[in-house]
């Protein structure tokens, strides 16, 4: 297939490179650029800002505030932010929650919600997973038993990515306890100032706070906030998992980030000599460029070729697996070429190297979330074999 841009995707590429060079804050460039990763509020800005332009939810229809952009033009609206860097729109609201809304949602939700999830009005997190409840999302505890015109919810959420941020939360509760596992689960959307909620911090390895328990003690919510049928959940939950491929690969992550430990190489010296003089070193970066443009031209002709898709639903998984492990092999790469000054935790006022040993600490978990890399491996054995 011929991957060369069209005019028109070239202009678009060069119109976008130049609105984030010239909207983007300079702060948030560089605090972005050490290994930092956004504040809350480095998103919210740039999102409104993306926004005023259409471009905060750039696959939404118009009608709903979005740009309708094609999937070339959504890979090269991505490839810059990422390689700005810029920070990312909030996933949960662009990505998951407003599409399902716009598919199952009923008009005065989607009247309501989305306008503020495009803009950052209303940050929200995902309640899938619990405890025992993580690749086996179906066997998930926390119930909703309905009381007039109010759900009233009790149980647990874990690994809840940045709740403590939030001021909702979209979740899977279990509605009918006596219905086959997937029959029984309903998507309700619920405010996390309602009384009965309590959040608890959980530190990852880079020492930062990422990830949330969730509890529910007798929260009620309002039936207006369900998402979709009762019962029907789960219909939900697998559009939401699967309505979204592009960027899978984070193509232009890998690059912003080989970019930069070029950059570190190059004004390093050991023993005199630049490192970015050693054949060995000059060798690895070339491994690593090489890679990043067969993941590239992968991941266009997956996306942009429906017979690919068609023929290899699972090809996805390939994705997956090959942009995680370069991801991860950046960042190990990163994390030498730093030495001590990798060490420095955000809040620190070296803009250098920034937290990028903890960066390279927390890049491990890149094989977990989105879906484990064994799970991946599974799913392609099966539709090969098959």
């Amino acid at each position: 297939m011929d991957l060369d841009v069209t005019p028109a995707q070239q202009a678009f590429r060069e119109e976008v490179r130049a609105f984030v060079r010239d909207r983007l804050p300079s702060d948030i460039r560089e605090r972005l650029r050490a290994g930092h990763p956004p504040r809350k509020q480095d998103t919210v800005t740039w999102q409104r800002i993306l926004n005023e332009r259409g471009w905060a939810a750039p696959h939404w229809p118009r009608q709903f505030g979005g740009a309708e952009l094609g999937q070339m033009e959504r890979l090269i609206l991505l490839d810059e932010m990422y390689r700005a860097p810029a920070p990312l729109p909030q996933v949960f609201n662009v990505t998951m929650l407003g599409p399902v809304l716009m598919k199952f949602g009923t008009p005065a939700q989607c009247e309501y919600f989305l306008p503020k999830l495009a803009n950052l009005d209303l940050w929200f997190c995902q309640g899938f997973s619990e405890p025992g409840s993580g690749s086996d999302l179906a066997s998930l505890r926390t119930a909703a038993r309905r009381d007039g015109d109010q759900y009233v919810v009790n149980g647990q959420k874990i690994w809840t990515t940045t709740a403590h941020l939030a001021d909702w939360v979209f979740a899977l509760v279990r509605t009918n306890v006596e219905a086959r596992k997937q029959e029984g689960i309903s998507f309700l959307l619920i405010d996390l100032k309602s009384p009965g909620i309590t959040i608890r911090p959980i530190y990852s390895i880079d020492g930062e706070h990422h990830l949330n328990e969730v509890f529910f003690d007798e929260v009620r919510v309002p039936v207006d906030n369900l998402v979709g049928q009762e019962n029907r959940g789960w219909d939900c939950a697998k559009y939401l998992l699967g309505n979204e491929r592009t960027g899978i690969a984070n193509v232009g992550l890998c690059r912003e980030r080989l970019d930069l430990a070029r950059e570190m190489a190059s004004r390093t010296r050991e023993g005199g000599v630049c490192l970015l003089d050693d054949s060995k070193l000059r060798g690895e970066f070339a491994v690593l460029d090489a890679e990043i443009r067969a993941l590239e031209v992968t991941n266009y002709r997956f996306l942009l070729t429906p017979s690919a898709q068609q023929a290899l639903p699972a090809f996805a998984s390939v994705l997956k697996l090959k942009g995680v492990e370069l991801q991860q092999d950046i960042n190990t790469l990163l994390a030498r070429l730093a030495g001590p000054a990798g060490l420095e935790r955000r809040g620190s006022d070296d803009i250098v190297h920034g937290p990028l040993t903890p960066r390279y600490f927390y890049s491990r978990a890149a094989s977990i979330y989105g879906g484990t890399s064994e799970v991946q491996k599974d799913i392609l054995a099966k539709a090969v074999v098959g």
